[in-house]
């Protein structure tokens, strides 16, 4: 029988509480600008950490500023960022935004959105090319801290498992998660989904007999039932 919605916050804050004891209180990312943020997000689709890492690096030493890398050839961007993966999609991609930008308020800059009501933020960075709830979600808690909750491929496998949201899409999820968890919870509830679903809740082959969460998991209860 699904939880109520009060069960449902008392649960997640269990496990908030559960992950916290045994990962660690999680660790501040570095805070960039918003438009860098941004940037270093559209890298990170599809791809790892340390190669999105690497590929905004590279565009960094690259090209002195976003004017040039704006005004590069798409195709000498997107070898400098080959290392991230899909080059020829994100290049492209990246040099719209900047594009936009430049157009439309003059300045390559993203630094106007912490002025506005998040709703507002939210819908404007929605509106550029190749941004989705994630990636929008990202610069506005990592960058401006604005209350969103990012969800990854890890947050949303996770919190389905546990029981956290249904079976519904990582879009969907975004609005579920927002709900359930306390504004000032979103960024450390954020990373240490990461972290558990990196460490022990793999895709394949979770290590359950190690969770520390385990109690709480509508995952395990269910495989253990089923044996």
């Amino acid at each position: 029988m699904p939880l109520g919605d009060e069960a449902l916050r008392n649960k997640a804050l269990c496990i908030y509480h559960l992950l916290c004891a045994h990962y660690g209180e999680p660790i501040l990312k570095e805070q960039r600008d918003p438009l860098s943020e941004l940037v270093m997000t559209i890298l990170s689709q599809n791809t790892n950490d340390v190669n999105s890492g690497r590929a905004f690096l590279a565009l960094r030493e690259r090209f002195s500023n976003w004017e040039t890398v704006m005004e590069a050839d798409s195709a000498d961007l997107a070898e400098t960022i080959r290392v991230g993966g899909l080059a020829n999609v994100k290049a492209p991609r990246i040099q719209q935004i900047l594009r936009r930008l430049k157009e439309e308020r003059g300045a390559l800059s993203l630094d106007f959105l912490s002025a506005m009501p998040i709703g507002d933020a939210r819908a404007y960075l929605l509106a550029l090319p190749g941004v989705g709830p994630k990636t929008a979600a990202c610069v506005l808690l990592f960058s401006l801290r604005k209350p969103a909750l990012p969800v990854d491929t890890h947050v949303h496998r996770v919190s389905q498992r546990l029981g956290l949201t249904p079976p519904v899409t990582v879009e969907r999820a975004h609005a579920l998660l927002e709900a359930l968890i306390p504004t000032d919870l979103y960024y450390p509830f954020h990373l240490l989904l990461i972290e558990h679903g990196r460490s022990l809740c793999h895709a394949r082959r979770p290590v359950c007999g190690e969770c520390p969460v385990g109690a709480w998991c509508d995952y395990l209860h269910m495989s253990r039932a089923a044996q």
